[in-house]
């Protein structure tokens, strides 16, 4: 049986949510998948060779993504280049369709372009904005930036942008990946 770990980094748990359903959907095609906060990883190591395929996924906050996605990265970057793998951004600007395409998209162009490891196979998922949960300072900076892109300003909106049957869609196209090399 083939097994796929999916790496993630999420700030307030939709990242997470987002994984559970690639792995969900994987598991369900009867291939092995289990998902790993990247923190975690970091800590407890990884044995590489148990996987055919890895998935890694972080959200993006004010425009970039942790420091720790980042580090971890870099710290794997080769076995992450020997390995089938594929990276998968989620963040509230792919609300809007096009923007869900590297060429339009500015968060995914800046990973690769900062990113030690450069990732052959990527996917732009749209996020979820829910003021009520976040702090008053994150609620205000993100009620700005969204006032700036025309997006919901509400700080009572709590509003899911995420296309599930995409994300599931995604995790049939990350078995496909148990197949190359």
């Amino acid at each position: 049986m083939k097994s796929i770990l999916i790496l993630y980094y999420s700030r307030g748990g939709h990242t997470a949510r987002i994984s559970r359903h690639i792995m969900q959907t994987i598991n369900a095609q009867q291939y092995h998948c289990e998902m790993m906060d990247i923190t975690e990883a970091s800590k407890e190591g990884i044995d590489w060779d148990k996987w055919d395929a890895i998935v890694v996924g972080a959200c993006v906050l004010y425009g970039t993504y942790d420091k720790s996605v980042f580090a971890f990265c870099e710290q794997h970057q080769q076995v992450l280049t020997e390995k089938a793998v594929s990276f998968f951004s989620v963040n509230v600007v792919a609300r809007k369709p096009e923007k869900r395409l590297l060429e339009n998209n500015k968060y995914m162009q800046k990973f690769i372009k900062l990113s030690a490891w450069k990732p052959q196979d990527i996917k732009i998922i749209a996020g979820k904005v829910d003021y009520p949960s976040w702090g008053w300072l994150d609620s205000l900076m993100i009620r700005f930036i969204m006032k700036i892109t025309d997006g919901p300003t509400d700080p009572t909106s709590v509003i899911d942008y995420t296309d599930w049957d995409d994300v599931a869609a995604y995790g049939e196209h990350i078995i496909s990946l148990t197949n190359q090399g």
